[in-house]
């Protein structure tokens, strides 16, 4: 298990080895430059000349090496000839002082160590190199079976629950675990015992990490992470051992934290898919297991893991003992959206106008990490934008953009396109207003966003933990409600696939309420289909649980739900087709049209724009069709000409 603060300074360190080996180096220059003060080289003919010119003073006659001074002071030195005789004659003519000179002893240590210098410094690289790879994953040779856990510091960014928000029952139930690593003694005397794991469970971008990291932030313990994948790998036994030394430093630390994130990729039913029990998978399991709570006792070891699939979880994993508490991080409520809200717009520049509560109304089914997202991108669009400070503007024009996708304003739309998706978008709209049990209308727009070329988004009023069979129908309805409006305006040969996700839809919930939801008469309360998992968890299909008989029954059941959906949707466009050609011809005019201003067109016939000048719309006309400009009266009128 490695540590993000090892023990010393790693620049001490790391001057330390560059010094060593900056001395080294010195220590060779100096051994191959010690005779350097032998003075400068000369021939020994030259040598010979210069003694008979009489500018020689003295020298020394060794084995393998002359050295001498000259008359001026200046050193010199020159490789003798082996077995000249008549060096000690010339020198003694020329009166030149001459002494024989010790053949060096070579250092058995220093040539020992000059011989061995390059082998040093190569295994020393090598094993600079090894560590490196060891402290950054473990995966070294020398410790391919380490755990990969990283302690959590403050450097890496202090979180605490004040950060939290949201998601109150959740934080109250882990805060008596810090309370407990604060005090153990509160609980002890009672008898109680704090559980030994807490599994938390949530959607995907809840803050479940986040409450792991408030947790490391608030009880001031040594806090280890890692993530269920690091167990896994291609060989058999890596995991286990991994699983091992990861408490085996925990308990070193003890009392601590271990926080094992996304836990389903090594804790999955066991027994399931293509391997036998031995596989690599299980046995890291089996060694999780056992560690958590064998015949040896950890304790002052809380694991704590998170996970969006507590289905998949082996049932050895979640009985107590293990992890005795499920703690469940659901999607924010309104009031738990405006706190998130409150939260990270402290870190952004807000205008007067900004009303968190209006935007947590607008954002039902929002996760945490949406709402951060939702702050960002208005952040985003302000500095795109050249303000100085992020207005309401920027948060509705980010919302839109989230839920609706960007807008594609440089798609080139012929003029037929636009009238088919205005009268599209008209009749989902209508129906929807026709439609006592659908949600009420947010905006409408046939400006290309996303995958789509135009868009009704419908909001709740509340937030909703349950539908019902009349929202279910209206529902239906209302997505037929744009193939319809194509049929009804343009003609069954003209019909386009723009309704392809509408179908789609429409499908998938008929086939809900029928095969799961028990919502069909001839069915009665029967499931009758099942989720199906592919191999090891990956991908997965649905399998229909009946006869063939049954399942034609459910398909003519299905066909029966969308049929009359369909047929509703008809009845109410072709009585309020009126209002469809007024709508169209102002979403034509407008592009986009809020809720408020579709309900007023609906009632009086026009639209009110005071900040728009009256005379001009916002979009050029589609040519062909007469469209009235802001401030006077719409008239449904007959289809448009060609329809």
């Amino acid at each position: 298990m490695n540590d993000d603060q090892p023990n010393g300074n790693p620049w001490v360190k790391s001057l330390l080895v560059w010094g060593g080996i900056f001395l080294a180096l010195l220590m060779v220059v100096s051994m191959f430059g010690s005779r350097s003060d032998a003075g400068q080289a000369i021939r020994y003919s030259d040598f010979r000349s210069k003694v008979a010119g009489g500018t020689v003073a003295e020298v020394q006659i060794g084995t393998d090496r002359i050295v001498g001074k000259y008359k001026n002071g200046d050193s010199f030195s020159t490789i003798p000839i082996p077995n000249d005789t008549t060096l000690p004659q010339l020198l003694q003519q020329n009166d030149v002082s001459y002494a024989g000179k010790a053949a060096e002893e070579p250092n058995l240590l220093l040539y020992i160590l000059v011989q061995a210098l390059p082998f040093v410094l190569i295994l020393g690289v090598a094993f600079f190199a090894l560590r490196q790879v060891q402290k950054g994953g473990g995966s070294g040779a020398m410790g391919f079976g380490k755990s990969k856990a990283k302690m959590l510091t403050e450097r890496s960014g202090r979180v605490t629950f004040d950060d939290v928000a949201g998601i109150d029952e959740a934080r109250e139930e882990l805060e008596e675990i810090v309370e407990f690593l604060r005090d153990p003694t509160r609980f002890s005397k009672l008898g109680g015992q704090i559980p030994k794991g807490a599994l938390l469970v949530g959607s995907p971008g809840t803050g479940k990490t986040l409450l792991a990291r408030a947790i490391a932030g608030e009880a001031g313990v040594p806090f280890f992470t890692i993530s269920g994948s690091d167990f896994v790998e291609m060989f058999v036994g890596v995991g286990a051992s991994r699983v091992r030394d990861m408490f085996e430093q925990a308990k070193k630390n003890a009392p601590c934290i271990v926080f094992i994130d996304e836990i389903d990729a090594v804790g999955r039913h066991r027994g399931h898919g293509l391997g036998n029990s031995n596989d690599e998978r299980e046995q890291t399991l089996n060694q999780l297991l056992v560690e958590m709570d064998g015949f040896e006792a950890n304790e002052g070891i809380i694991i704590i893991a998170a996970t969006n699939r507590p289905d998949v979880l082996d049932p050895a994993l979640l009985r107590p003992g293990r992890f005795d508490r499920q703690v469940v991080v659901p999607v924010p409520d309104i009031e738990g959206r405006e706190k998130i809200l409150a939260v990270h717009m402290k870190k952004v520049p807000l205008a007067p106008d900004v009303n968190p509560r209006v935007i947590a109304r607008g954002t039902p089914g929002f996760s945490g990490a949406d709402l951060a997202n939702l702050v960002n991108e208005a952040a985003l669009l302000a500095a795109r934008r050249n303000k100085r400070l992020v207005a309401m503007q920027e948060f509705e024009d980010a919302k839109d953009k989230v839920m609706m996708g960007a807008e594609r304003r440089s798609m080139v739309m012929t003029d037929d396109e636009k009238k088919m998706t205005a009268y599209h978008e008209a009749g989902h709209a209508i129906v929807s207003v026709n439609e006592a049990a659908s949600d009420p209308i947010h905006k409408a727009t046939i400006i290309p966003r996303g995958r789509a070329l135009g868009m009704v988004m419908r909001l709740p009023e509340r937030d909703s933990y349950s539908y019902h069979r009349d929202k279910m129908l209206a529902n239906l309805s209302v997505a037929m409600g744009g193939r319809v409006a194509e049929e009804i305006i343009f003609g069954h040969d003209k019909v386009s696939s723009g309704a392809s996700s509408d179908i789609q839809y429409a499908t998938s919930l008929a086939r809900n309420m029928v095969t799961k939801w028990g919502m069909s008469d001839k069915l009665g309360p029967l499931q009758y289909e099942e989720q199906q998992e592919g191999y090891l968890g990956m991908g997965g299909s649905h399998r229909l649980m009946g006869s063939d008989e049954t399942n034609k029954l459910i398909d003519s059941e299905i066909r029966l739900l969308v049929d009359t959906a369909h047929k509703r949707a008809t009845d109410i466009l072709q009585t309020q087709a009126e209002k469809l050609h007024l709508l169209a011809n102002a979403m034509l005019e407008y592009e986009t049209l809020t809720g408020d201003e579709i309900k007023q067109l609906m009632e009086t016939g026009e639209i009110d724009r005071p900040n728009e000048p009256k005379g001009q719309s916002r979009s050029a006309p589609v040519r062909g069709s007469s469209i009235p400009k802001t401030g006077k009266r719409y008239s449904g009128g007959a289809a448009p000409q060609g329809a």
